[in-house]
Order: structure tokens, then sequence, then C-alpha cells
């Protein structure tokens, strides 16, 4: 089962991050956590690593929404985008299919809001070139 898409992009990783939090904003989502792996194994393993972001995105509206009809979605939640840097000077990002990931659910109204979150982080992921 597929559960993302990505596409590396000609752009810096700080450049990439920052598209794709404007995007994001664009459609509605902000980005309510934010996980730097390459600061944690650093951190906790003293370890080097490339840049390595995980952004959880959110719509507050559809989080709403998600919430008052299956109360425990909150595990399934936010979404989480990558930004990884790649080692030729250009970045992958990688967005989540929610449907994939939220069938487990077997809840008919959470299924339809992951179809309405998919149309939004698609066309956010199309309009970074």
């Amino acid at each position: 089962m597929k559960y993302s898409y990505s596409k590396d992009i000609k752009y810096s990783f700080q450049d990439s991050e920052s598209k794709v939090r404007e995007v994001l904003m664009n459609i509605g989502f902000g980005v309510l956590t934010e996980i730097n792996m390459k600061d944690a194994f650093k951190a906790k393993l003293n370890l080097d690593y490339k840049n390595y972001k995980i952004l959880g995105a959110c719509n507050p509206s559809l989080a709403h929404d998600a919430l008052n009809s299956e109360n425990l979605i909150g595990i399934l939640m936010p979404c989480n985008i990558l930004i990884i840097e790649n080692q030729d000077e250009t970045t992958k990002i990688v967005f989540p299919i929610a449907k994939s990931l939220l069938e487990v659910t077997n809840n008919k109204n959470i299924l339809e809001l992951a179809e309405e979150v998919d149309k939004l982080l698609e066309s956010a992921f199309n309009n970074i070139i």
C-alpha cells in the first residue's frame, strides 16, 4: 500500500522548508510540531546526521471534525511532512496519503475527511516546483 508521495526539488534544505511551510499555510494548514532529527541525533547519540525534519501539519477545522467523529483519531494526527537533505544539494519533500493512513479507523466520516485532506495536501505539493 502506498502511503506517501515525494519529489526532489532544486532548493537548499532551508529554502525547501520555507516553501513547504508557505504552501501549507496557503491551504489552511499550520505546523504544530517540528522534529529535527539532525539535532536530536547529535544531542542524544552524539551522531552527525543530514538535515531531516518532520513537520506535523494540521488544518484546525478538519482536525476538529475528525476528533468529533473519532475521539481517538489524535493518535494518527497530525499529518507528517518530511524534508530531507539529499547529497546532491537537492531536497526531498515527502507528503502523506491521508486516506491510506486513516483506513485503519474503518470510519466513513474519517475517510471522507481524509479525502479532503489529500486534495489539499496534493494541491500544496504540486505548488512546490
